[in-house]
């Protein structure tokens, strides 16, 4: 197949400038920026689902769900309150790092599968245009595979049995039933579950490193760390 064929939207000759200036090939150019999401992804992954990856860093590191801070932060005034507390918050970030892994294979797949005129547009694209792509085609993807391992972990116990699901729900739906019967004063609370809202904040992490780590290898030589993207980015 042509150039002209693979690139539908004429950019081709572009495309060549850029194999020219680096003294690679089109094929070259576009196999060093799959390198490059390769290398991205791969350390970002690594860097969360490292013990205390989203916990110990306070860019990623997963709070209690905003419209709950009402019951938590009473909570955190009586006696081992903010033992729980904290507790609860340990146990959504070990969630999340448990669960970063599943990333891997879903980001492979869609740096294998990425079409040419992709690759082009992300090449010549802002510093997060790769991050971008991989969100659009791998988001629902990782949704289906963080899940229910998010969700294993949380129905993991915490203190006498009690897990940081069983417990959030519990104190939600209690607080709930004040609300309900407040006539408006009180606004009832929609999040009910820590697995939603933990996946929803995990991938949010996992992005926010891709965008770091693709930065990295696009502006600095000391993250290009093969002579393909060397020749690719240094251009």
């Amino acid at each position: 197949m042509s150039c002209a064929a693979m690139l539908s939207f004429g950019s081709c000759e572009e495309l060549t400038d850029i194999a020219q200036q680096t003294g690679l090939t089109n094929d070259e150019v576009v196999k060093g920026l799959k390198e490059a999401l390769e290398v991205s992804t791969d350390t970002s992954v690594s860097i969360l689902n490292a013990l205390n990856g989203y916990y110990g860093d306070e860019s990623v590191k997963i709070l209690l769900p905003p419209e709950a801070s009402v019951i938590f932060d009473n909570l955190s005034k009586i006696p081992g309150g903010d033992q729980l507390v904290e507790q609860t918050i340990l146990s959504i970030n070990r969630a999340a790092e448990d669960a970063a892994i599943e990333a891997k294979p879903i980001f492979v797949n869609a740096i294998t599968n990425m079409s040419f005129s992709d690759a082009f547009a992300i090449l010549e694209g802002h510093d997060s245009s790769a991050t971008e792509y991989l969100n659009d085609n791998t988001y629902d993807d990782l949704v289906i595979a963080f899940a229910p391992k998010i969700s294993t972990s949380l129905s993991k116990p915490l203190v006498g049995n009690v897990s940081a699901e069983s417990a959030y729900q519990d104190l939600v739906n209690k607080y709930n039933v004040v609300a309900n019967a407040s006539f408006g004063l009180i606004a009832p609370i929609t999040q009910n579950t820590l697995g939603e809202y933990t996946t929803t904040r995990a991938l949010d992490g996992l992005f926010k490193k891709v965008t770091i780590e693709e930065g990295k290898i696009r502006n600095d030589i000391g993250h290009q760390v093969s002579e393909l993207l060397k020749k690719v980015f240094g251009e």
